[in-house]
C-alpha cells in the first residue's frame, strides 16, 4: 500500500508555500518554478514531487514539457478544515481588543 504524504507537513515549508504561490496564477514547468529560488533544480524538483504526492498540485504533459497547476479541490479541503481555527482565533483576538480597549481607557 502506498503512503500518500500529509497535506499539512507539505505546506509546513515554506519553500513550497511560496511555489504554491506562485503557481495559483499560472501553470509553470519545473524549470521555470526553479527559476524563481536560489536552489538547485532537483533541490525544487523533490518539492514539487512532495507537492504532487499530496495533491496539492497536478501534472500536465504538453509536448515535451510538464505543467504543474494548482488543485483547487485539494486546497478547498485544506480551508475548510482550518475555518473552525480562524473563526476561533479571531474570536480570540476581537476579546484581547476588547481588553486591551478597556485597559487603555483607564
Amino acid at each position: 500500500m502506498k503512503t500518500r504524504r500529509d497535506v499539512f507537513q507539505a505546506i509546513a515549508d515554506p519553500t513550497r508555500r511560496a511555489i504554491l504561490l506562485l503557481i495559483a496564477s499560472q501553470a509553470m514547468t519545473a524549470g521555470a518554478i526553479a527559476s524563481n529560488f536560489d536552489t538547485a533544480r532537483p533541490t525544487v524538483s523533490k518539492h514539487l514531487q512532495i507537492l504532487t504526492a499530496c495533491e496539492l498540485l497536478r501534472q500536465e504533459q504538453s509536448g515535451r514539457e510538464i505543467y504543474y497547476h494548482l488543485n483547487p479541490q485539494k486546497m478547498k479541503e485544506v480551508a475548510y478544515f482550518l475555518e473552525p481555527f480562524r473563526k476561533m482565533w479571531d474570536d480570540r483576538f476581537d476579546k484581547l481588543e476588547s481588553v486591551m480597549k478597556k485597559f487603555k481607557a483607564k
